[in-house]
């Protein structure tokens, strides 16, 4: 019997050694069609509902197999109900849930602590979210920016296409018009230029370096297609940030936490920010954000300044140490770069076949296959044909089939999963 079958059988008897019987909403029988029932519609899910995971291994309602290759969009960076994360939470849920901030809580601190010795941080402020951390280093890059220079210096540099979150700060922030349409005025201060554009980033400071607060960037571009950042950007990035006294923020919601082959993606890329924000893969799958920075930066935020009432959860701080503690281990780091060449080398195979891919691109067990021309737009229609095929996979646009596993997904898993991409791209596009 698997892990997670035993789990869901102790906790099925604890349950009745306790003597708590199941309310009648927990054996409601569900379907995908009370999604557009109940839930605000902001989401189009899939046809299917997943009701187990164990690894990289999904099972729907019907019991059907699927192989994952999403990890709840980067998220499960240790799949699903790793051995490790279950422990830790169950330990923590017996011990001790929430006490605000007002109090501060061990696995809070303990976090905080591997955080700030294996990176170039000094301070950390826990969230929620990935959107939650980027408010929060905006906000702190202008803080920073309004003391030790004064008012004028509020403009934020981002680029296009980019993606930083949902509040309505980081959808500004973010290049894609789209997402930041529609709900009145946004925050001002703004400048979007294309990405692994060093010309424009040069003429930006040149015309007003002196009002920019910060450089935004993630070290790769996720949502908007899958796009490296190249050395001479990012690092004309932190060259003209240092020269004009301006905080480069590294956005690693999706890069960090081991996806590129290193903790942090900024390890190999021969640059080292002011801000990093974290979420997604921190912990695993339980929800989580992340703030790293330096003591001078973090100094202009005094008591009541920022906050946040769940941060600093002792659940997701628990189970973020956990996984810290696997994924920063040599084992694990090096085997993401021998999954991303057996992913690649998969690829190419499959593409020398069909003639389908414009381009594979990425690091690490992230992973951009851009369309060719005659399939330009169709990526959605992969995906679903993927679902069909039993195969959990993303987007990152119109044009791109984006892979982002499980950390650890075994070599097995990886063949059987280019297999049923293979299916679902001839029912897509063929």
């Amino acid at each position: 019997m698997s892990d997670a079958s035993t789990q869901a059988r102790v906790a099925a008897s604890a349950r009745r050694d306790a003597g708590i019987a199941p309310s009648a909403a927990a054996t409601l029988p569900v379907t995908r069609a009370m999604f557009d029932e109940l839930m605000v519609p902001i989401y189009a899910p899939a046809p299917f509902v997943p009701v187990r995971g164990e690894g990289s291994r999904v099972w729907d309602q019907g019991g059907k197999m699927y192989i994952d290759f999403a990890a709840g969009v980067a998220v499960t960076s240790l799949g699903h109900c790793h051995p490790a994360l279950v422990c830790a939470l169950t330990e923590q849920a017996h011990t001790l849930w929430h006490v605000s901030n007002w109090f501060t809580n061990e696995p809070a601190l303990r976090l905080a602590r591997r955080l700030v010795e294996h990176t170039f941080a000094e301070r950390v402020f826990f969230c929620n979210s990935g959107a939650e951390a980027n408010e929060a280093a905006l906000k702190l890059a202008r803080r920073y920016a309004h003391d030790r220079f004064g008012p004028q210096k509020i403009r934020v540099i981002s680029t296009l296409n980019s993606f930083h979150g949902r509040t309505l700060f980081t959808v500004t922030a973010g290049g894609q018009a789209k997402y930041a349409s529609g709900f009145g005025p946004n925050p001002e201060g703004i400048t979007h230029i294309p990405y692994n554009d060093v010309a424009a980033l040069e003429a930006q400071f040149a015309q007003a370096g002196g009002e920019i607060c910060a450089v935004l960037l993630e070290p790769m571009q996720g949502e908007g297609g899958m796009t490296p950042g190249t050395p001479a950007f990012l690092q004309a990035a932190r060259r003209l940030c240092t020269a004009h006294g301006a905080l480069l923020i590294l956005d690693e919601i999706q890069s960090g936490m081991g996806r590129t082959g290193t903790l942090f993606s900024y390890m190999q890329k021969g640059i080292v920010p002011d801000l990093l924000t974290s979420a997604k893969g921190l912990a695993g799958g339980f929800p989580i954000g992340a703030l790293l920075t330096t003591n001078d930066i973090a100094s202009v935020f005094g008591v009541g300044v920022h906050g946040t009432t769940f941060g600093g959860n002792p659940l997701a701080c628990a189970v973020g140490g956990a996984a810290f503690d696997v994924i920063n281990t040599t084992e694990v780091l090096d085997g993401v770069k021998a999954r991303h060449a057996l992913f690649m080398e998969g690829l190419k195979a499959i593409n020398a076949r069909r003639q389908v891919f414009a381009d594979l691109r990425g690091e690490g067990v992230w992973i951009g296959c851009e369309l060719a021309t005659p399939w330009k737009g169709k990526s959605m229609d992969v995906v679903r044909a993927a679902g069909d095929a039993g195969l959990m996979l993303l987007v990152a646009g119109p044009d791109v089939v984006r892979i982002a596993p499980s950390l650890v997904i075994s070599l097995d898993e990886i063949l059987e999963g280019l297999a049923r991409l293979e299916k679902a791209l001839d029912q897509a596009l063929q």
